[in-house]
């Protein structure tokens, strides 16, 4: 079973309406246990960095998702539950993250707009950080270049070893990020048509694969 973390401030119904849509076996639940013994889990966030950590680390959730990630279960943060994988932010007079992923989430420098509000288009990325046509990893698989998504955030994530597609506005940021069983988006997929729709059959398939994994091992 997927689990879909339920910390009291993400937005939940329009993921719960895709996963449903695609018949996903998953459970929305605030119980750290319920997310440790999860095949997969998915962190959908709204609001802030700080906030969100204080919400996750009352509930003890915050260990459990380190807990999923160190038994290499498959996990995605969505929007703030991406950022939140990070070390720290800058928001609000600054946080720590999880320190799953190496960087900081700060402030857009030099976007023209803050918030960045809208359909962006992506850049999927080699290892060397360069646009390519072939994915460095299986969640973005099927992505082309010049794709789109939809964005709602003000703070972001620069370009880094575990992007493997940007986004552009006014500076080069992630758009999406992964690293073996650690994924993650900015933008939420369920609000991006094809592109989300695609990520999360994307996840779903990569939760599976794990799940048949561990059965014959």
């Amino acid at each position: 079973m997927l689990a879909v973390i339920d910390y009291g401030g993400g937005n939940l119904g329009s993921l719960v309406a895709a996963l449903e849509r695609r018949r996903a076996d998953f459970i929305v639940t605030a119980d750290a246990e319920v997310v440790a013994q999860a095949e997969g889990t998915i962190l959908p966030g709204d609001g802030a960095f700080g906030a969100t950590m204080e919400a996750l680390r009352a509930r003890r959730l915050d260990r459990a998702i380190v807990q999923t990630i160190d038994r290499n279960k498959p996990f995605l943060g969505i929007c703030v539950g991406m950022q939140i994988l990070f070390e720290n932010s800058t928001e609000f007079g600054g946080a720590p993250g999880l320190a799953v992923l190496p960087g900081e989430v700060a402030r857009f420098k030099h976007g023209p707009r803050i918030p960045h509000m809208g359909w962006n288009n992506l850049e999927l990325l080699r290892d060397s950080g360069e646009a390519k046509t072939q994915p460095k990893h299986p969640f973005v698989a099927g992505l082309g270049e010049n794709d789109y998504a939809y964005f709602l955030h003000s703070y972001r994530v620069p370009v880094g070893s575990a992007t493997v597609a940007a986004a552009t506005h006014g500076e080069r940021f992630s758009a999406v990020v992964a690293r073996d069983n650690v994924m993650g988006t900015q933008f939420h997929p369920e609000k991006s048509q094809k592109t989300g729709a695609r990520l999360l059959d994307n996840f779903l398939a990569i939760v599976e694969t794990a799940r048949k994994d561990r059965t014959t091992t």
